[in-house]
């Protein structure tokens, strides 16, 4: 890891901290309270560990189960957030009831001995990829009904960065390349790609809270 991983890393931890923050004042100050922000506030905080445990150990430890399953929060806080928020009455509680078992799935390929290898590909797959369109969509929904400001549209942007370091690390894992990820590239950019998704999602929803 170099100098650039490291204050970058160190940057969005700084981030998310100061977003997680600003949304226990948001939830302190609102009556009623805005419950959305809990989900949303383990999301940073889990992004802020996550960064700091980067920093302490390196990209090494990106495989190993305690840390799929821990990284697996900021999404599943991140649209489970959203979801209530935004589609409380229609799916809030049938979208908690997948997110549960969803990261109930992810933990026991995990951890069980014996399990295929196809089966976790699967299992994470699956949930990754519904709450990555969940975090994609609803923004854009919100802002197109006029539920939210334009520039909640960055919490949408965040997860399309997010979402091309997911796709280049699954092909660095699988040996394989897509257009210009490399390895190396993949390496050089996923640290900065990680500030630039935290920075777009505290925009997106400073802006929201502020309107």
């Amino acid at each position: 890891m170099n100098l650039l991983d490291l204050v970058s890393l160190l940057l969005t931890g700084l981030v998310a901290a100061y977003m997680a923050f600003r949304l226990f004042q948001d939830f302190q100050k609102k009556d009623p309270k805005p419950r959305a922000n809990i989900p949303y506030m383990v999301s940073f905080v889990v992004l802020l560990v996550s960064g700091l445990l980067l920093i302490f150990f390196g990209w090494e430890i990106l495989p190993r189960p305690e840390i799929i399953v821990v990284t697996t929060l900021i999404p599943l806080g991140l649209a489970v957030g959203l979801v209530c928020e935004f589609h409380k009455e229609k799916f809030g509680m049938p979208y908690k009831i997948f997110a549960v078992v969803g990261l109930l799935a992810i933990i026991l390929t995990r951890f069980l001995p014996e399990v295929p290898r196809g089966l976790q590909i699967v299992a994470i797959a699956t949930v990754h990829s519904v709450f990555g369109l969940t975090v994609f969509i609803i923004p854009i929904l919100a802002v197109k009904m006029g539920k939210a400001p334009s520039g909640f549209i960055f919490v949408t942007v965040g997860e399309v960065l997010i979402g091309l370091g997911g796709i280049a690390l699954t092909f660095l894992k699988s040996e394989g390349q897509l257009l210009f990820f490399s390895g190396n590239f993949v390496m050089m950019i996923l640290a900065p790609l990680l500030l630039l998704m935290a920075l777009a999602f505290t925009w997106g929803f400073m802006k929201k809270m502020h309107a």
